[in-house]
């Protein structure tokens, strides 16, 4: 079925018009976006239970957007009576007006910058989903949790916890201007299971596999599955040894691809970053920067996960962008802001963590295109390495290019046959370019995990998704 547009954002629109038409005449230009999400977020454990109708991305709530002579600022409410819109927009006026002044008497030096296109559109998506999280019966979705971590209990062995969480969130979105009105509805849904256990030296180690998507909180039944694989990745975790240092071939599967994507050209070619010069993708545009198996897509319409929107928190429809062609680094992603102030365009990358925060240049879908290679054909063709899998985290400095990603468990490989040894934990690091240069083979087919989030900084958290095939290259592994 359709994930049904908002009914409340619907109500408000004739308001929201009503406000757009009394603030035009005032400013250069003028944005409104409403959010109405409603979803919920639950965690089961052995040793606790929660359950919320609320997560990190339920809001309710509209911002403001103006511009008038270069200067932006915008006004955030979640209180809007469409019987008061002539006080309201008096008010935002008067907010907006005390911004501008105290911008114009700083005497800072800003940001040459136009005004935002108006071009005509309308649109209206409504997203497949097979059920909606507001109204999922959330105890019986408790209940089968609850099943499920008493079923790793008794399989995986030496558990001392085995949990599960999920979250799960309805979005609508209404973006409108003098010239624009657009709408979208979509569900996305992610889950984990996990379960921990003491190796012989009293370390504890932890196993974790997630679901997610688009789509509704159907997807949540596949952690059964997942469940089902738990007991031998334990055992292979609980007897795994300590990693020697050096320099290797190895293979990552498509969630340590993921990763590498995400780290390696995430923040550093978020070109909001251009503008500051904080970020040496810039100096790259053009350049090669891995090798000619290196593809890599970036954009919410790129793959349907947990963010595939059809436009972003400035209007600006979902993207597709080739940020990797065979090696060369031919772009990065905008926001419409960092658009203007760079000549460039925007990509549909501007996010917001909520309708209260500030716009961003932030990821969407970060993925390696397949290549012709069979993960058979890779395993044989290394000497001396190993095929990684599992994510923990990882981190990037975009100054520099440096990147590190912490991931769970490697399996041996030598003279081309997996030989059952385990290591685990693995720390990779290294320069972007020499980790993307060394890339070597490609595996045929993609796959994208949405369980993670994203930070700018320390903040302003959204969600994000990430994949590939297995890839081939050298790291430094420790």
């Amino acid at each position: 079925m359709k994930a049904p547009f908002s009914s409340y954002l619907d109500s408000i629109t004739p308001a929201l018009r009503e406000l757009a038409g009394k603030l035009d005449s005032q400013y250069d230009y003028v944005s409104i976006l409403s959010t109405d999400s409603a979803g919920f977020s639950l965690a089961v454990s052995q040793h606790s239970k929660s359950v919320s109708n609320s997560n990190m991305t339920t809001e309710r709530g509209t911002v403001v957007r103006v511009c008038r002579n270069g200067l932006y600022s915008e006004y955030a409410f979640n209180d809007l009576d469409p019987d008061r819109v002539e006080q309201l927009a008096d008010t935002l006026q008067a907010e907006l007006d005390r911004q501008l002044r105290l911008l114009e008497a700083t005497g800072s030096e800003v940001y040459e910058t136009g005004i935002l296109p108006d071009e005509p559109l309308e649109l209206f998506v409504e997203k497949e989903a097979e059920r909606l999280p507001e109204k999922m019966d959330l105890s019986e979705l408790v209940d089968s949790f609850s099943a499920l971590s008493d079923a790793g209990m008794k399989t995986i062995p030496g558990a001392l916890d085995c949990g599960l969480r999920a979250s799960s969130t309805h979005i609508s979105k209404l973006f409108l201007t003098k010239n624009r009105f657009l709408r979208q509805s979509y569900v996305y849904t992610e889950g984990v299971i996990f379960a921990y256990a003491p190796n012989p030296d009293g370390e504890l180690r932890t196993v974790y596999e997630g679901v997610s998507g688009c789509g509704g909180p159907e997807i949540l039944d596949g952690l059964k599955e997942k469940l089902e694989a738990a007991p031998q990745t334990m055992r292979e975790v609980l007897g795994a040894e300590k990693i020697v240092p050096g320099e290797y071939d190895i293979i990552v599967d498509p969630h340590a691809a993921g990763l590498i994507a995400h780290e390696a050209f995430g923040h550093g070619v978020e070109m909001d970053m251009f503008v500051k010069g904080r970020a040496l993708g810039a100096d790259y545009i053009g350049r090669r920067v891995g090798s000619d198996l290196v593809t890599m897509h970036e954009g919410a319409a790129c793959a349907e996960s947990v963010t595939a929107y059809a436009f972003d928190d400035e209007g600006i429809p979902a993207g597709d962008v080739i940020e990797i062609d065979h090696g060369i680094l031919r772009t990065g992603i905008c926001d419409a802001l960092s658009a203007l102030r760079l000549g460039t365009v925007p990509t549909g990358n501007g996010k917001r963590e909520n309708y209260a925060h500030k716009v961003y240049t932030r990821m969407t879908n970060t993925v390696f295109d397949a290549g012709n290679d069979s993960l058979e054909d890779m395993i044989a063709s290394i000497q001396n390495g190993y095929l990684l899998r599992g994510v923990q985290s990882g981190m990037e400095d975009p100054k520099h290019w440096g990147i590190q990603c912490i991931l769970d468990r490697g399996y041996e490989i030598k003279d081309g046959r997996l030989t059952g040894k385990v290591v685990s934990p693995i720390i990779m690091t290294g320069y972007v370019p020499d980790l993307l240069g060394s890339v070597s083979m490609a595996g045929r087919d993609c796959s994208i995990s949405g369980n993670g989030a994203c930070g700018k900084g320390h903040k302003e958290w959204v969600k994000v998704a990430d994949g590939g095939p297995y890839l081939k290259m050298k790291a430094r592994l420790g």
